[in-house]
């Protein structure tokens, strides 16, 4: 089932998420819509808060990005990406490693919005799967920047809380205009995604 997106200024986005104890049939059900509500708006990772969920759990699919190649070793061993996505990360930990970069982010909760944000190169990540199974993903490229991102909204931080200050005040008069929308009751329909997504949106 295709899910409606927390658009920017709706409280649960800056909500911290609630660890999972028990992976049950309500869990995977959810990651499950959490996932095809990406695809369907050609996301490339989607957090439980961005649902309406303050819960630690996290979707993440670069698969179908050409232009910006990722690396990936599953436990220890080094492994295509495309071919281990989609990824679900539940009550994930990350260890940020090597030196930074700057790169574009967007952000389904943020339409027609995107922003140079600065973050490690690498990054190895922890988690659980739907299985249950404990699991270590080391990471560079788009999938390192996609799994700080996604871990970001799962502790109530924004893409733009990484923005340097001018980068931030630019989009002041949008970012109101959206709480504004968000107030009024407004959440972003898979539709309307769909011709919203300009960059590589997380």
């Amino acid at each position: 089932m295709i899910l409606s997106i927390l658009q920017y200024g709706d409280p649960i986005l800056r909500a911290k998420g609630k660890r999972i104890e028990k992976i049950d049939d309500r869990i995977r059900e959810l990651a499950v819509n959490m996932i095809e509500t990406m695809h369907a708006v050609h996301g490339v990772g989607l957090a439980a808060q961005q649902i309406g969920e303050a819960l630690q759990l996290t979707v993440l699919d670069v698969s179908q990005v050409e232009d910006r190649p990722s690396t990936m070793k599953l436990n220890g061993q080094n492994v295509d990406p495309v071919a281990e996505m989609p990824l679900v990360l539940i009550n994930p930990e990350i260890e940020l490693r090597g030196e930074t970069e700057v790169g574009v982010e967007g952000c389904l909760s943020f339409p027609e919005i995107s922003g140079d944000i600065e973050r490690p190169k690498s990054v190895v990540a922890r988690a659980q799967t739907l299985e249950g199974d404990n699991v270590e993903i080391e990471a560079s490229g788009l999938l390192s920047r996609v799994i700080q991102h996604e871990f970001d909204h799962l502790y109530g931080i924004l893409f733009i809380d990484r923005m340097n200050s001018a980068a931030k005040a630019a989009l002041s008069s949008r970012l109101r205009r959206m709480q504004e929308e968000t107030r009024r009751g407004k959440r972003i329909r898979p539709q309307e995604q769909q011709s919203l997504v300009t960059e590589t949106t997380l």
